[in-house]
Formats: structure tokens, sequence, C-alpha cells
């Protein structure tokens, strides 16, 4: 805008320097050529000064004719100048508004705010541009940039590497190196996601620090190790708090089946301890954030057609997709999900608890007063449109009350390592 308004002043300055020209011009025209008529030519003048006179007198017409012309021509010069700087100006209000346009649409839809991004030519397709926006865009949803990270396809797996490659982790103990890319995003909540971007963390921490461990494999481990250690020493919930000596021992082996140092290992134990790691989070009065990018969503029967959300452990469903609020809530901890048959109503899945027969699952709905109250059920039935939609809402919703998934994660690269004969 600075730079349009200055063009507006350069302009405006040339074209007063023109017309000041173009007068000064006309009146020095006018003083050479301030001749008599023929009617009052003194009888003195000769014929060939006469004609001489009269030609004078053709040229300042023609010259003043120029000279209009010329007055002309800048006049329409300074207005297609004008009209270019406005619309130049037009242009890079529109792009702008497209560009906030897009990155809205990024934090509702990752996928599709790329898309937008690219096709308005706002952003160049390849992965480290992408890379590049997702890292130093201010404004962007950290569990958006998350999920965008996460995915498996090439173009995807192509700006994670090119992400995890603008972070610096030369000669930073682990710990700080975790605190810094997690920070960048959050990591979402699928196994298989987490692991492509642990595995890239990993890689690059190796990369930047070369004798630090003796392979990725233990930095990948650790780097769990500590993410766990941090959930154990500061989530109010787990009463077992992790110990230095049994942090010390999970981690025996780990380094290509030698231990760590126990100082390096000691080191990093009291970093968590003394400080948590900041999770980035998004804005926690937008719903929206709250069931982005959902493991599950759909139309199902539960007295009545209702909206189902399936996301973060719990089980959200709604009267209308529009709704911005939930009727009603069902957390799926210590809960399974099995098939059940009703001859009056097919398809249908139920929800319980195993381990507490006969007492109420802890749930609450919004009456339509507006007053939140507790759920009296032992079970929930809730019925899908077809077989397959039943059972493919079975499937999410196991997947989605199983144990955490870094336990998985870890126990199968650990169990790789330990097994592997030290390096001489």
């Amino acid at each position: 805008m600075c730079c349009l308004n200055n063009r507006s002043d350069g302009a405006a300055q040339e074209r007063g320097r023109l017309m000041d020209e173009v007068v000064k011009q006309t009146q020095q025209t006018q003083r050479t050529t301030n001749t008599p008529s023929s009617s009052t030519l003194s009888p003195d003048f000769t014929a060939d000064e006469r004609l001489e006179i009269e030609s004078i007198k053709m040229y300042k017409k023609e010259l003043l004719d120029d000279i209009q012309k010329l007055k002309l021509e800048i006049d329409n010069v300074m207005a297609e100048i004008h009209s270019f700087e406005s619309t130049e100006e037009n242009k890079t209000i529109e792009k702008n508004q497209r560009f906030l346009t897009g990155k809205k649409k990024f934090n509702m839809d990752p996928k599709k705010g790329i898309n937008f991004l690219v096709e308005n030519k706002l952003l160049d397709g390849n992965a480290k541009s992408i890379a590049e926006f997702l890292y130093k865009e201010e404004g962007l949803n950290k569990t958006a940039i998350g999920e965008f990270l996460g995915e498996r396809e090439e173009l995807h797996l192509q700006t994670l590497k090119a992400f995890v490659e603008l972070h610096e982790f030369a000669d930073l103990h682990l710990v700080l190196a975790l605190r810094q890319f997690l920070w960048s995003f959050r990591l979402p909540g699928e196994a298989q996601k987490i692991d492509r971007m642990m595995e890239a963390f990993a890689t690059r921490y190796c990369e930047c620090n070369a004798h630090v461990f003796q392979s990725t494999d233990t930095c990948y481990i650790l780097s769990f190790a500590i993410i766990m250690l941090n959930t154990s020493l500061h989530n109010p919930n787990v009463k077992d708090k992790t110990t230095l000596e049994r942090f010390i021992s999970m981690n025996r082996g780990i380094n290509n089946g030698e231990d760590l140092p126990n100082d390096l290992l000691s080191k990093l134990y009291e970093s968590i301890r003394n400080e948590p790691f900041k999770i980035p989070e998004d804005d926690g009065n937008d719903l929206t954030h709250t069931f982005f990018n959902p493991d599950r969503e759909g139309w199902l029967l539960k007295l009545g057609k209702r909206w189902f959300i399936l996301t973060d452990n719990c089980l959200y469903y709604f009267e209308y997709t529009t709704d911005k609020e939930p009727r009603g809530i069902i957390p799926l901890e210590n809960l399974s999900v099995r098939e059940v048959a009703y001859s009056r109503k097919p398809f249908c899945l139920e929800l319980y608890n195993p381990n507490s027969h006969g007492q109420k699952i802890k749930a609450c709905k919004t009456e339509t007063d507006g007053r939140v109250v507790e759920g009296k059920h032992q079970s929930y039935t809730i019925c899908a449109s077809s077989a397959e939609e039943r059972d493919t809402w079975i499937e999410a919703i196991r997947a989605s009350i199983t144990k955490d998934p870094f336990y998985d994660l870890v126990s199968v690269r650990k169990k790789k390592v330990i097994n592997q004969t030290p390096q001489d």
C-alpha cells in the first residue's frame, strides 16, 4: 500500500511538471508570435514580409493545436496510471482477502485449505513451500498442522520431512529439541500418524547431533519415553508417578542393546520434572476445534435421528449438524462396543461397561430447558442404516477406546533394538 501511494505521488508530480512545461511553451509561443493581424499591418511591410507574418501566424495556430493535443494525451496517460494503480491496489486487497480465506479453510479442513491456496496461486504446491507456510505463517490451527503433516500421501510425507528440516536441533539436548518440535504443531491422535512424525523427528535430531545416539531407533524410543514421563509426572489423573529409578530401568538396552549413561537419563528426567511440556492449545471456546477432523461422524438412530461425532475418546450427538453444542456426551473410557440384534431395529450396536454390570455409564445430556443432567443408562443402543455402516462405527469406536497408542509404538521398536547385538 505504501508503494502504491509513493507511485501515485510520483505520477502526480510528473503530471505537474509536464503541465508547467506546456504552459511555459504556450506563453513563449504567444510572445514570439504576437504579431498584428493582416488588417492592422503597417503599410510599410513588403509583400514578402506580409507572407512571412501570415506563415508565422499559421505556425502559431498549429503549435497551439499540438499543445492542446499534448495536454489531452497527458490527461489520458494520467487517467490510465491512476486506473492502473487503483487496479493494482484492488488486486492486492483481493489477494490478501483470498489468503485469509485460505487460512480459514485450512483451519477447518487442512487439505481443502492448501488446495485453495495453490489453486489461487497464493502458495506453490511443492512440499518445501507448504512446509514453510505451516512453520512460519501465524494464525494457523496447530491441530490442523498436525493432521496435515500426519497424512501418508507422498506430498504429505515430503512436507513433513521439509517441515522437520526447518527445525534446528544442533547442540540441543533431547528434551529441549522435543519442546521446540511439539510446540510447532499438535500431535494427532492416530498411532500411525504419531509414528511417522516421531520417526521424522528422530531422524532430524540424529542428523543434527550425529554422535549422541547409536541409531535413530534409540532417539525414537527415548523421545516416546520422555513424552510418557511428562504425562506420568504432570497429569493429575495418573496416581502412580514414574520415579527416576523406574525411568532409567525402562530405558535399559535401548542404545543398540547397550545402556544410555545414567547421567544423561537423570538430566532428561529432571528437565521434565521441573518443567512440563507446553502443548499448544487452540481456542477452547470454539467448538469447531473440538470436533475438528473427528475419527468418524454421521447420522445414527438414538431416540430419533441424531448426528454423531466420534473424537477424543468421546461420542457426541447433536440434533442437527448445524448445532454448535451437543445434546449429549458419552465418554468411552472403560466401555466396550458390540453388535446386538433386535427384530424391530436392525443394524444396532451397543455401548456397555464390561467390568461394572448394573452400574450407570458416566454420560450427560442437555434437556430441552437447557439443564445438563447425568445420564441414567447402563448401556446405549444405537442403530445404523446398514450392516456395513454399523460395522464401520464399531471398528472406529473400538479404535478410539484402545489403550494409549504410544505404548504399542514403543514396545515394537524397543523389542527390535534390545534384541540387537551391541556394536563394537
